[in-house]
């Protein structure tokens, strides 16, 4: 089997990233079907390792050195950027994680933009931190499509038996309904169905939420958004001879996705998509960024600094998430 190179970004340092990351790699089956590196530090996976109780060898390369990575497991190789001080403490917000957050995750990217990595899986980063840091990005989706000089991406969430990709995502409510028009809903749908192609669906049913409570009822709620930002694009994806179905109200199209009638949701704005993803399981939900030229998959939960350094966090969403980077690889 020819197994990806994938590189998992280590998150805040303050945050679980590192013990979620350690949890992963100590399931020997993550090694039979890939090769994973962590861009990161590796004093802080050392430490990691040992909150979580997990007898892992942490090897330190530069990112120059990643075919020479050992691939095996019982040996983490790390592309050390040596940027996390030793005594940092877990749960507080830094300005030194928050920008060593970023540049992991602009490390991982220029490897995977000169293809030295296959993905890049992300553990997740404190916006707040980040910000402290000196980069003033909404979050992930936005500083990838920054670094890759990609104008439009989407974000899209998955859980056991639902998939939902947003028209727009890390703006405020009345700003997201300004923003939804016709070509970026025809884009988002674009993007997703490509998704679905790529995964090797043979159906590819995609159902569109409305704006307003019950898709506006034909004008008795809002302004007929529906109407003018919503079904010119589903009539000309249609027109396409594809299967979508739409503006219909989010709260009973959740409920068909989730019993298997559409294979995504599109969903108009940030809460609409979030919250039946993490209902559902925020345990085992994945982020995948579509429309870069490189492959990202995330967990699709936070730092958690509650629970930092504790050894108590839950590492099931980036397991979850690098399958997911695998398959889409393999695609």
């Amino acid at each position: 089997m020819n197994r990806p190179v994938i590189a998992i970004t280590m998150g805040d340092a303050a945050g679980i990233g590192a013990e979620v990351i350690m949890k992963s790699l100590a399931h020997a089956e993550v090694y039979e079907r890939c090769k994973p590196v962590v861009i990161g530090d590796a004093g802080r996976l050392e430490l990691a390792g040992k909150i979580v109780g997990k007898e892992l060898k942490v090897r330190s390369l530069t990112a120059e050195e990643i075919g020479e990575g050992s691939f095996v497991h019982g040996t983490v190789d790390c592309v050390d950027l040596k940027l996390i001080p030793v005594d940092l403490p877990f749960g507080q917000i830094s300005p030194i994680a928050g920008d060593a957050a970023f540049r992991f995750i602009e490390t991982a990217t220029r490897l995977a933009m000169a293809h030295e990595v296959d993905a890049i899986c992300t553990a997740p980063i404190n916006k707040e931190a980040m910000h402290a840091g000196g980069h003033r990005y909404p979050g992930h989706t936005e500083i990838l499509a920054d670094l890759t000089g990609t104008e439009e991406v989407s974000m899209m969430l998955t859980a056991p038996g639902l998939r939902v990709i947003h028209v727009t995502v890390h703006v405020g409510l009345i700003d997201a309904i300004n923003r939804i028009e016709p070509g970026l809903v025809e884009r988002t749908i674009a993007r997703g169905k490509a998704v679905l192609e790529r995964a090797g669906l043979e159906r590819q049913k995609i159902g569109v939420c409305g704006i307003n409570p019950h898709a506006g009822e034909n004008g008795l709620f809002g302004y007929r958004e529906e109407e003018t930002k919503i079904v010119p694009a589903v009539e000309a994806c249609r027109a396409r001879g594809w299967d979508v179905e739409g503006p219909l109200p989010a709260d009973t199209l959740f409920f068909r996705a989730g019993r298997g009638d559409f294979d995504m949701v599109v969903a108009m704005y940030h809460d609409q998509g979030h919250t039946p993803i993490k209902v559902l399981g925020i345990d085992s939900g994945v982020n995948i960024t579509v429309g870069l030229p490189v492959i990202r998959t995330s967990v699709d939960h936070g730092t958690a600094f509650d629970v930092a350094g504790k050894g108590i966090a839950d590492e099931r969403s980036l397991l979850e998430a690098l399958r997911q980077a695998i398959a889409l690889t393999a695609a």
